[in-house]
């Protein structure tokens, strides 16, 4: 029988470092004993009243996608011998905040994870983590939760590494036992999922605030944030701050206030990436009062997605810094699909040729996944030489347009679709770079030209 608490417990007093604004790292305790004496016992409600503070609080989707959750929850009820998941793959190289969350909160995480098997009628619940400290600090935490704690068992798989490893489809053929890339399927995984049953899968921050929501209500979620999207998110900030990590803040604060909230820029700011290496470059000087909220940075061609912000340096390149990811873009795919096999390459190298077209003398050319394995895709030497062969000058932002529209919206999965959206973006933020390396030259600091373009801190 599900038992119903007679009322929610209080709040997790104190405030976080970074801001009054915190939420999930406020109440985030190491193990289970501060974690009940901080948050409670796991606040079991009946599954209808769950769904409908679920519905009621706006929650979206932290993995990148932002669907609302209660719509997911409530599909995956409808269906016979639903399946539950809480996805942390993390493939994205500039973000930290599952880990961060699992290292610190994993309680948090586990409760949300049996409040949503609870909610859907689910018997089998899964979490997908990568190899290493955080899934050790999963398997610590389940370790530790005693009995009666816990309805549903849970097990562990370890994702390996890779971009698309955490897609929803790559998420079921891992737990599956198959290799961890995406599939095109006829019918969603919330009606089809791991063998054949109704599948959540769920970002495990969207599991850590069910749980908070759970035991605070909808209203209380409710109060910080916009209307459109309510509540708080982690953020994975990095690049040119002073304290690169993972922080969290309501959503509609200012991109200037979030890279603050990380020390604030170390250097004048040229560009800011948001959403991470498969979302879009924002010129620094407007960004800064953008808000970071869906309906803000759509005006801009951007999402909040996972929470990436990366300060990039006005004196390096933005045009290296871009055909490094794309670099690493073109060697991520799953290798199923025309857009990820010919698309993303061919566009990684054009965009690679430009940025070598005003490289500074002795500049290292940004090589990423492929060019370091020796493919000679993106911008390595096989690129460069081919491209001279031909007698090719660089390439026109036309030809770049170009290549982004052959692959959005053609792939299996919304891999090739970040690439374009990445690509385009530079050509809109980076003009005059591309002015200038269409003229043989490069506007920036030669040491700063190769400056990372942001990586997990």
């Amino acid at each position: 029988m599900t038992a119903v608490l007679p009322e929610r417990v209080a709040p997790p007093p104190g405030r976080l470092p970074v801001g009054p604004a915190g939420r999930l790292l406020a109440a985030a305790a190491p193990d289970l004993h501060r974690h009940a004496r901080r948050n409670g016992p796991v606040p079991w409600r009946d599954s209808a009243a769950l769904l409908a503070d679920v519905e009621a609080s706006g929650l979206t989707g932290r993995g990148g996608a932002a669907f609302p959750t209660w719509r997911k929850l409530a599909a995956v009820a409808s269906g016979a011998r639903p399946v539950v998941v809480g996805n942390a793959a993390e493939g994205e190289p500039a973000s930290a905040k599952d880990a961060t969350l699992l290292a610190v909160a994993p309680h948090l995480v586990l409760d949300g994870l049996q409040l949503a098997a609870e909610a859907v009628g689910a018997a089998d619940a899964h979490l997908y983590v990568p190899a290493g400290w955080a899934a050790g600090s999963v398997r610590r935490a389940l370790a530790e939760r005693v009995r009666g704690w816990d309805r549903v068992p849970v097990r562990v798989v370890e994702a390996p590494p890779g971009f698309v490893s955490g897609e929803e489809a790559a998420v079921i053929a891992a737990l599956d036992g198959r290799p961890a890339r995406p599939y095109a399927r006829t019918r969603p995984v919330v009606e089809s999922g791991l063998h054949g049953r109704p599948t959540l899968v769920q970002n495990v921050e969207t599991l850590a605030h069910v749980a908070t929501i759970a035991r605070w209500g909808p209203a209380w979620f409710r109060s910080v944030g916009t209307v459109a999207d309510p509540g708080t998110f982690l953020a994975t900030v990095s690049g040119a701050v002073e304290a690169p990590g993972v922080v969290e803040a309501p959503y509609g604060i200012a991109l200037g206030d979030l890279l603050d909230l990380a020390g604030g820029p170390v250097a004048r700011l040229g560009a800011v990436l948001v959403g991470g290496w498969a979302g879009a470059w924002l010129p620094a000087e407007a960004a800064r009062h953008v808000p970071y909220c869906r309906d803000a940075l759509a005006q801009w061609g951007a999402a909040p997605g996972a929470g990436v912000v990366v300060a990039h340096r006005a004196d390096a390149c933005g045009l290296a810094a871009t055909a490094w990811i794309l670099d690493h873009l073109a060697g991520q795919g799953a290798g199923q699909c025309g857009p990820c096999v010919f698309g993303l390459p061919r566009l990684a190298e054009t965009v690679g040729r430009l940025a070598r077209a005003g490289a500074p003398a002795g500049a290292r050319a940004p090589a990423g996944a492929r060019a370091r394995a020796g493919v000679g895709t993106g911008v390595g030497a096989g690129a460069r030489d081919a491209g001279t062969r031909a007698g090719a000058g660089p390439p026109a932002p036309a030809d770049v347009e170009h290549l982004a529209a052959l692959v959005t919206g053609r792939g299996a999965c919304h891999h090739p679709d970040g690439a374009a959206r990445l690509a385009r973006s530079a050509l809109r933020t980076f003009a005059a770079d591309v002015a200038a390396h269409r003229g043989g030259s490069c506007l920036a600091a030669p040491a700063a030209w190769n400056a990372d373009p942001g990586r997990r801190p």
